[in-house]
């Protein structure tokens, strides 16, 4: 198994518009067949933070979700709303 964090900051004004951007990058991202689970968290004392948390079978297919259409469409959406660029990081499951 394969899992990826991103943490994603976001222009205060622009919290709304990146929610619903990244709302539909989970859905369609949950539609591809290596994909496991895929949430969008936000924080509640700061809600122009969010937080990807994925989980898929396997590098590969995380290499793949990164190369389709709707990743792409998201990160021209999201971009002129970014506060900073996005730190994805992948992890190892320990337990």
């Amino acid at each position: 198994m394969h899992y990826v964090l991103a943490r994603i900051t976001v222009k205060t004004e622009a919290a709304e518009a990146a929610g619903k951007v990244l709302a539909e990058l989970a859905a369609q991202s949950r539609k591809e067949a290596g994909c496991v689970q895929y949430e969008v968290y936000h924080q509640e004392q700061a809600p122009h933070i969010f937080q990807t948390v994925e989980h898929w079978r396997s590098k590969e297919d995380a290499d793949v979700h990164m190369t389709t259409p709707h990743v792409g469409a998201a990160f021209a959406a999201a971009g002129p709303l970014l506060a900073g660029a996005p730190e994805i990081v992948a992890y190892t499951r320990l337990a």
